[in-house]
């Protein structure tokens, strides 16, 4: 079974594909981590994350980056978003994910082209979303609980002009553009809590399921 949870950054889509995973006991993967990953590559060899050459040799990051905090960090976020614009990045990429989304039992991925791209055939497609303001309040919250210091005075207005940006590269990227999967089930989290954002997201996931039966 393939779950794939998609959406614009700090939709809350990470949270639920981890509570999907827990619930149906699969594995899950952040894929864009990945891309963080890249984009803090780029950053670390003073290279430029909007040349696609530098972009592309930072695919070639060593898996412990993965587990680099920084990668967390709004100035990661920025970068992730800047170099998954360019076609060689979203192909060399590709074949970890997919292999990731095919092995035996299932996963559940969440990113921004898992349901249009990665994994078309999945069993549950979601698509999380909510309004910039609630998006930018939560990732202003996540700040100031357990950021590093240096980001915990980042306006709110900021964080609101950064989301917009990021928004417009994720949908109006030529490749793999930010946007619901035609049989995906849309999902508005914007006046919801997390415990109701998990609960309606398992429970749809369910009820796909039992459809498809």
């Amino acid at each position: 079974m393939i779950i794939a949870v998609d959406g614009p950054t700090a939709s809350g889509k990470g949270t639920i594909a981890q509570a999907l995973a827990a619930h149906f006991k699969l594995p899950h993967l952040d894929t864009g981590l990945l891309y963080r990953a890249v984009g803090r590559q780029v950053a670390l060899s003073a290279g430029n994350p909007d040349d696609p050459a530098d972009s592309l040799a930072a695919c070639a990051f060593p898996d412990s980056l993965l587990e680099d905090p920084e990668l967390r960090s709004e100035e990661s976020g920025g970068l992730a978003s800047r170099v998954s614009i360019h076609p060689q990045v979203r192909r060399a990429l590709f074949e970890r994910q997919r292999t990731f989304a095919t092995q035996p039992g299932g996963a559940v991925l969440d990113g921004r082209d898992i349901g249009t791209v990665i994994a078309p055939d999945a069993d549950v497609k979601l698509f999380i979303t909510a309004s910039v303001q609630a998006r930018a309040k939560r990732r202003w919250l996540e700040m100031t609980a357990k950021g590093p210091e240096r980001e915990t005075d980042i306006p709110l207005a900021e964080i609101e002009r950064d989301i917009v940006k990021r928004d417009d590269r994720d949908i109006s990227r030529a490749d793999a553009p930010l946007r619901a999967a035609r049989d995906a089930l849309v999902i508005d989290t914007t006046e919801m809590n997390r415990e109701r954002a998990i609960a309606e997201a398992i429970e749809a996931a369910r009820m796909h399921l039992g459809g498809k039966r």
